[in-house]
């Protein structure tokens, strides 16, 4: 685990301080945490941890804001008796303590020595046993000691703590408050730890990669079948969508560009190539890449996350050209047809045909009743009869506007990977610009996973990648490693 000591608080108070044998197991099992972990922290750059919330009519709910009003009640009461009791305050005063002391990191000495004198539980203790215990006092160093520790974004919430009057409920607003500083400071750990977390898996993997590759001499074999594969695709044009109805104003210039590009293939083209046909891979095909064995299950799901989005995006491209762009103009509509899309997507998988039934269904009744209530002129019966017959063709996985749509999110991770996702949102294909949020969250996950394999694994890749391409063009483009 890397060193936390160089991380900083939310808020600086200015103190110096060997024989053949079947790789998948061999190679899942000693990287799969550490790259569980990174990729987790890569593909999430803003992972944090929650407070977790329970509803206050749950039963759960219920029974912990029953035990929390008695403890508050029970604190109340001793502090109120004659002489007062002060088991309670002294349990809270230690847990809060402690709490303080959590939040310090180890070069704030001079803060810690002044905690401990502060709120030194033998000594708290005599006083208690002796009826001098002064809780509004140490109520009052307390929230000094939050207001110097806090991050700026609690700041308000322990201002206000400086009015509250009564020594419960001040004690009770503490104690909720620390709460959240507590959660403040390990997100921000989280955060600060990132980079070295990263750093640290991939030496970690590639390390442990190649102690197998040196028992194992042929562990590379199916990698390099795959990027010779992805070498060949790039010289190789897929077979073009027939123009049919369906496709009426979707099929543009901009994939049949990139397709027919003349620039010469490079590493790195043969290495995205590679990384798109993986969301492609035929789950029969035993020879996965032994390079991302421990992705599978991560590409497996942003597979289904891609044909979800071109199920979702042909349905809007169909049902646009039949409404027009009064109707398609309201986040509102869109949003609703994507909820009825979405809301059918498990059944879809299994029985795509009756899934893409009731969406034509639902989709045709909302755009009839949306013309309505517009006053605009509602669709005709033989239009309504198109609408539904096109949406159901859907299901067909030879259906231009899916095959097309398809092609599109294909050229848009392309782009992702060569240009990022920011600057390949500023020129969506055509057809896709209904799902661009879920495009950039699609766009984001793929390429942090690539970008952490080829951190991990581009030295090997490099290599078989000379074999592939003339020596003129492997100069040009170097895959990326540390």
């Amino acid at each position: 685990m890397p060193d936390v000591e160089g991380s900083v608080p939310p808020k600086d108070h200015g103190e110096a301080e060997s024989g053949p044998m079947d790789p998948a197991p061999c190679l899942t099992e000693p990287v799969n945490e550490a790259s569980t972990l990174s990729n987790e922290t890569e593909m999430r750059p803003d992972l944090h941890m929650d407070e977790k919330i329970v509803p206050p009519s749950s039963v759960e709910g219920k029974v912990k804001e029953t035990m929390h009003n008695a403890f508050w009640d029970h604190l109340k009461e001793q502090l109120s008796a004659s002489p007062p009791d002060f088991s309670c305050a002294l349990e809270l005063l230690k847990e809060i303590k402690e709490i303080l002391l959590s939040l310090l990191l180890p070069r704030q000495n001079r803060l810690r020595s002044e905690i401990e004198e502060a709120l030194d539980m033998d000594f708290l203790k005599q006083e208690a046993e002796h009826g001098g215990l002064d809780v509004p006092y140490l109520s009052k160093y307390i929230l000094n000691m939050m207001t110097l520790l806090c991050a700026p974004v609690r700041d308000e919430e322990v201002q206000k703590l400086e009015n509250i009057a009564d020594p419960v409920r001040l004690l009770r607003g503490i104690f909720q408050v620390l709460g959240l500083m507590k959660m403040d400071m390990v997100n921000y750990t989280i955060q600060s730890l990132q980079p070295r977390l990263q750093e640290h898996s991939i030496q970690y993997e590639r390390a442990k990669f190649q102690e197998l590759l040196n028992k194992q001499p042929g562990l590379l074999d199916h990698t390099t079948k795959w990027l010779t594969q992805a070498a060949a695709d790039l010289t190789t044009p897929p077979p073009s969508c027939p123009d049919t109805p369906d496709a009426s104003g979707v099929a543009g210039t901009s994939s049949r560009e990139a397709i027919n590009s003349p620039e010469p293939v490079s590493p790195a083209m043969v290495l995205s190539q590679g990384f798109l046909n993986l969301l492609l891979w035929d789950p029969e095909n035993e020879e996965f890449p032994e390079t991302l064995l421990t992705d599978r299950t991560r590409l497996q799901e942003l597979e289904s996350q891609l044909h979800q989005l071109t199920i979702l995006a042909s349905v809007l491209l169909v049902a646009s050209s039949f409404s027009g762009s009064v109707l398609f103009g309201s986040p509102q509509f869109v949003d609703k047809l994507k909820r009825i899309t979405k809301s059918l997507m498990e059944e879809f998988n299994s029985r795509p045909e009756e899934a893409m039934l009731t969406v034509s269904e639902q989709v045709s009744q909302e755009i009839h009743q949306s013309l309505k209530n517009m006053g605009l002129v509602a669709l005709s019966s033989d239009n309504t009869a198109s609408l539904i017959g096109q949406l159901q063709n859907i299901a067909k996985k030879e259906n231009c506007v899916r095959s097309v749509i398809d092609q599109r999110i294909h050229l848009f991770l392309k782009c992702c990977l060569v240009l990022g996702v920011q600057r390949s949102l500023l020129d969506l294909p055509g057809g896709l610009t209904l799902i661009e949020t879920e495009l950039a969250e699609l766009g984001q996950k793929f390429v942090s996973l690539t970008h952490h394999n080829q951190q991990v694994f581009g030295p090997y890749y490099t290599e078989i990648l000379q074999s592939l391409i003339s020596p003129a063009q492997a100069l040009e483009t170097k895959v990326e490693s540390p």
